[in-house]
């Protein structure tokens, strides 16, 4: 093969411009150096966490054309220090271990590109790199100096091109053996002026063209330690002689495909849908060979029910009743996934959060369901749980997996939902499924969803807090609202109170509406009403004091607690429609984050009237200002705010907040309070979620005296 084709573009997001460079691994898999993926996503460059289930575009060359394709990481080994310890110090250390990232690459069969052969690397080789651009002309020569552990230092000729920005995560390609033996990863730059950063005058001293890459030896040792070995290994599974499919299939398709020229037909199509090379002599797989690929190849029978559907629908439904015999096939063919997939992916952070929520509704009676935190894994467990109907008994049954695709299609509006139905409807039509067995589930869903939205508002016990002048001392007034209304529950405001003793009134409250809840009934929510200067009250904190309770009492370890600041909110009425759209968005609507101290409140404000659909913020900048753009956000009729009042800028409770829908961000929230109690090294947060519910109504509130407020 051309080496130059070997080379995959990794593109930035936004510019179209080349990150790094990639390069095949397997047929559908390619390996990069992490920095460059960060650099795609606009990631500080040696950031360690893994980026989650994000999609970088790629770009395959071969003679012909360019193929642009969608990836996700799936092995992320981190740039590490050569002490083990993390994160990399980008001006102190100048190598460093791992910075590894093994990408999915969506359709990849389609493209004829087939992955370059990989060899180790040893000292003295010539070696070859190219730009990620993998224009001809810019070809670096080097050769091997020294393999330092786990780090390959090679230095390039002096005349030619040099390796430099951008050739990170290419091919070092050996001129001799024509193959693969590390990655680059970076260039050792001359010393640079101290005061400008410009690269001083060259001097003889001076090192010359040195960069440094991974050797494919250490690649290998890298993916082995997460468990990738099955991607340069030859871990083909071998068909397991007693599988009960296996002499089935093998008639099957002797009976099925009338002759040789049909078996090589349909085996190139399953070969190309699986990613597979085929051989172009003529030649093909007989009959037994087919049969033990179709309990290998978790796909391939999948693959070869979607070709003779069209041709043949009797026959493949022989076959996919083979299929239940075997414990290797999964539900959906490679296409069928990777479709799937791509229509979840597209979906808002909120809606995709939601996908936990969705399988526990659809399939009640499973046993054990995945966590929905890695979106391959999930949908793949969920392909191997049967599924049910109320039809005919007799018929094929309604899958487990499109089961959840309606329930969670129901969350959705739009194109989103109408995608994933049409999806559900290929996938069914393929399986033989009755289409009046899947109107059936759809309709299940959807009753599901009017009862979601009935019950979507729990029971809350509002909390109005006056703070004093003084430390630790409040005034309340207390209201339950079992969903008719705000009813007042307290009469005295005038009495004092510390937080200990707060805390033991409103638990009365919660105690009193948790005794006529009906069984099943969400615990109720705590909804703080506070003025301007209390939105940073630790009443999530508020614990009881007395020594004869068995168990302690933390306000926000136990209940969901919420600020809510009406007098912002009122304080421009001209916001409130704004405010009561954004919450009818609330589970479709975008979640900006604000993490930059050089914005001001007028840049924020701008930001806000340009994202009309901001339904949700999450503020993570030093104390002052972070007080100014909640503020800001809350007057502007933003609904849901979320921010640390013990961090003075970037926030690990903020970021983990991130990952839950906003729907369910009270129940995280509450969830990462009650691990500050018992873990509180482990999470130092305080986050504070301000909570503004357009649906419903929180009572008159009596002003505070300007000589009693804080």
């Amino acid at each position: 093969m051309d080496p130059r084709y070997a080379v995959v573009s990794v593109m930035r997001r936004g510019d179209n411009l080349t990150a790094g460079a990639g390069v095949l691994l397997t047929p559908q898999h390619l390996i990069t150096c992490a920095h460059v993926v960060n650099d795609a996503l606009g990631r500080p460059v040696l950031e360690h966490r893994p980026p989650g289930g994000v999609v970088v575009e790629v770009a395959l060359r071969t003679p012909s054309t360019v193929h642009k394709r969608r990836a996700r990481v799936e092995y992320w080994i981190p740039p590490r220090r050569r002490d083990g310890g993390l994160p990399v110090r980008e001006k102190r250390d100048h190598d460093w271990y791992g910075d590894l990232a093994v990408l999915a690459v969506d359709r990849a069969g389609d493209i004829p590109a087939p992955p370059p052969e990989w060899a180790p690397m040893e000292p003295g080789q010539r070696l070859r790199a190219w730009h990620s651009t993998g224009l001809g002309s810019t070809f670096a020569d080097v050769r091997v100096k020294s393999l330092d552990g786990a780090v390959a230092y090679v230095d390039g000729e002096s005349t030619g091109m040099a390796i430099g920005p951008a050739y990170s995560g290419g091919p070092l390609w050996s001129v001799d053996a024509q193959v693969v033996v590390g990655l680059v990863t970076g260039h050792i730059m001359p010393p640079a002026d101290p005061v400008s950063g410009r690269p001083l005058p060259y001097g003889s001293q001076q090192i010359a063209r040195r960069s440094w890459g991974i050797p494919w030896q250490t690649i290998q040792e890298e993916l082995r330690a997460v468990g990738a070995a099955g991607l340069f290994e030859d871990t083909t599974a071998e068909a397991d002689p007693g599988d009960p499919a296996l002499p089935l299939l093998a008639d099957l398709l002797a009976t099925v495909m009338s002759s040789p020229e049909e078996r090589r037909e349909r085996a190139r199509a399953v070969a190309e849908r699986c990613g597979y090379t085929y051989p172009r002599d003529g030649t093909g797989p007989g009959n037994d060979e087919f049969a033990r690929l179709l309990v290998t190849d978790p796909r391939a029978l999948a693959a070869l029910s979607e070709v003779m559907r069209l041709r043949d629908p009797s026959a493949t439904e022989r076959i996919l009743q083979a299929r239940l015999l075997s414990q290797v096939p999964l539900l959906l063919s490679p296409r069928e996934f990777d479709r799937l997939r791509s229509h979840l992916e597209q979906l808002p952070g909120s809606l995709r959060a939601r996908l936990p929520q969705a399988m526990r509704a659809a399939l009640p009676l499973a046993a054990v369901l995945p966590d929905g935190e890695r979106l391959e894994e999930t949908l793949t467990s969920l392909e191997r749980l049967s599924g049910d109907s109320h039809g005919d008994p007799a018929g094929p049954r309604v899958p487990g997996l499109l089961r959840v695709v309606e329930y969670l299609a129901v969350l959705c509006a739009g194109s989103p939902r109408a995608l994933l139905r049409l999806w559900s409807d290929g996938v069914a039509d393929r399986l033989g499924i009755p289409r009046s067995a899947l109107a059936e589930r759809r309709s299940d869903a959807e009753e599901w969803a009017r009862t979601q939205g009935a019950r979507a508002a729990p029971l809350r016990v509002l909390v109005q807090v006056r703070t004093l002048l003084g430390v630790d001392r409040y005034q309340l007034r207390l209201w339950c609202d079992e969903g008719a209304g705000p009813r007042q529950v307290s009469t005295d405001g005038e009495r004092v109170y510390s937080g200990a003793q707060a805390a033991r009134e409103v638990l009365r409250a919660l105690e009193s509406l948790c005794r006529a809840a009906d069984p099943g009934e969400r615990r109720p929510l705590v909804e703080a009403l506070v003025d301007r200067a209390g939105l940073n009250l630790p009443i999530d904190e508020w614990e009881t004091d007395d020594p004869d309770d068995v168990v302690p009492a933390v306000l926000g370890a136990e209940y969901q607690v919420v600020v809510n600041c009406p007098e912002l909110l009122r304080r421009n009425e001209r916001f409130l429609p704004d405010w009561r759209r954004r919450w009818r968005q609330l589970d479709t609507g975008t979640s900006l984050l604000f993490n930059d101290s050089a914005m001001g409140t007028r840049e924020i404000y701008g930001t806000l009237m340009d994202r009309a659909d901001a339904v949700r913020v999450a503020v993570t900048v030093p104390a002052g200002l972070r007080e100014e753009i909640v503020q800001v956000c809350l007057a502007v009729g933003v609904p849901v705010v979320v921010w640390d009042r013990a961090g003075e800028s970037q926030s690990e409770a903020v970021e983990q907040m991130g990952v839950v829908s906003t729907r369910e961000l009270p129940e995280g929230v509450r969830s990462y309070r009650a691990k500050t109690v018992h873990r509180p090294r482990d999470y130092p947060g305080r986050p504070v979620l301000a909570w503004a519910d357009a649906d419903r109504t929180v009572p008159q509130l009596y002003l505070a005296e300007p000589q009693e407020s804080a």
